[in-house]
């Protein structure tokens, strides 16, 4: 007889799913090999155009050079490694004579421009604060010009008040300091006596 199978059975039967393929960094998928779980180039080259990058950098410098030059950085340092050789490796094969030595001249050339043309400006600038500061300086001493003799005439007028002033006052001062002078009588002419005029009868 046949064995029957129960739906118990079926519920106990364990299912077997294959495991997931693990995804070719660009090196190893330029190597055309198995990239391992402790792969140091899987973190940098990813699976799309990690490949064309990888390529350029073993051209350059060799795939062993670079596992080498890796290996003591860092882990949290390495990206900033890998993009740097990435660079490098791609200014040599644009310019196979110079590399990247052209790009740095250029931008020290550009960086030399920018300097003499800030200082071009900051000579400018100077220049313009300068000539307004000479400007400020004329024109205030032409109002000073514009002002004195209206100065020099109110300065004599108040001279004159003062002057005036104390004249009026030496003069009350001696006024007081000297009542006769205002309590003077007037002269009356003195009268000949009678002796006078009895010798004049004789």
């Amino acid at each position: 007889m046949g064995k029957r199978h129960t739906a118990g059975d079926e519920d106990r039967a364990v299912v077997i799913t294959a495991p997931s393929p693990i995804a070719l960094c660009g090196a190893c998928k330029f190597f055309r090999r198995k990239c391992l779980p402790g792969c140091i180039f899987a973190p940098h080259f990813g699976s799309d155009q990690g490949t064309t990058r990888f390529a350029a950098i073993h051209k350059v410098f060799g795939a062993s050079n670079v596992y080498k030059l890796l290996l003591p950085i860092p882990v949290n340092r390495r990206h900033d490694a890998v993009v740097t050789i990435s660079y490098q490796a791609q200014a040599r094969l644009s310019d196979p004579v110079y590399g990247c030595v052209s790009t740095i001249l250029a931008l020290q050339q550009q960086v030399a421009s920018l300097q003499a043309e800030l200082a071009m400006v900051h000579t400018q600038l100077i220049n313009s604060r300068l000539a307004m500061a000479n400007a400020l300086q004329i024109s205030s001493s032409q109002q000073m010009a514009v002002l004195q003799p209206a100065y020099s005439n109110n300065s004599a007028a108040s001279n004159n008040l003062i002057n005036s002033w104390t004249f009026t006052s030496n003069f009350d001062i001696a006024s007081e300091t000297n009542p006769s002078f205002h309590s003077l009588e007037p002269l009356q002419p003195s009268q000949p006596s009678h002796d006078e005029d009895k010798a004049e009868d004789e």
